[in-house]
């Protein structure tokens, strides 16, 4: 990469954003990591309560696809989750051979727990911005994130 000072004004002004969303991305990480661990849980634990909670029960093997991770893995975070008491396994209705995953009420509670501190931090950050400047700031996320994942999905 080019020094700062040997770049045009676009290539600097692009480098400087791209080092601001990775600013970005540690201090929410790290708020992340801190309000799942408040909870007892970690991010990938949390992840598996968030799936159950929006799209809920599902299969082991649907969960792993949606978190897009083996179905081992799946496995070991269900088995800390159920000692918790935060999910269940029970059997599938129409498959004898699947093990359906639900959250149990103690699961519900925690997620909704996550959630309003979500919705506090949304709040904090964007409650009194305006409306259009809101707008402004999900288009340009929007557009990141969608070229983000077309570079994930190429290997570049």
């Amino acid at each position: 990469m080019k020094p700062l000072h040997d770049m045009s004004d676009s290539a600097a002004s692009a480098s400087v954003s791209l080092d601001r969303l990775f600013e970005l991305a540690e201090v929410l990480g790290a708020m992340m990591q801190r309000g799942v661990a408040e909870r007892g849980l970690t991010t990938a634990r949390a992840g598996v309560l968030w799936a159950l909670f929006h799209e809920g029960p599902m299969t082991q093997r649907d969960l792993a696809r949606q978190l897009q991770v083996t179905p081992r893995n799946v496995t070991g975070l269900l088995d800390a989750l159920e000692n918790d008491g935060l999910v269940a396994r029970g059997s599938h209705p129409t498959d004898r051979r699947a093990t359906l995953v639900s959250l149990t009420e103690e699961g519900r509670s925690t997620t909704r727990a996550l959630r309003g501190g979500r919705d506090e931090l949304a709040v904090a950050l964007f409650g009194d911005m305006p409306e259009s400047q809101l707008d402004v700031v999900r288009q340009g996320l929007e557009t990141v994130i969608g070229r983000l994942r077309a570079i994930d999905l190429t290997g570049r």
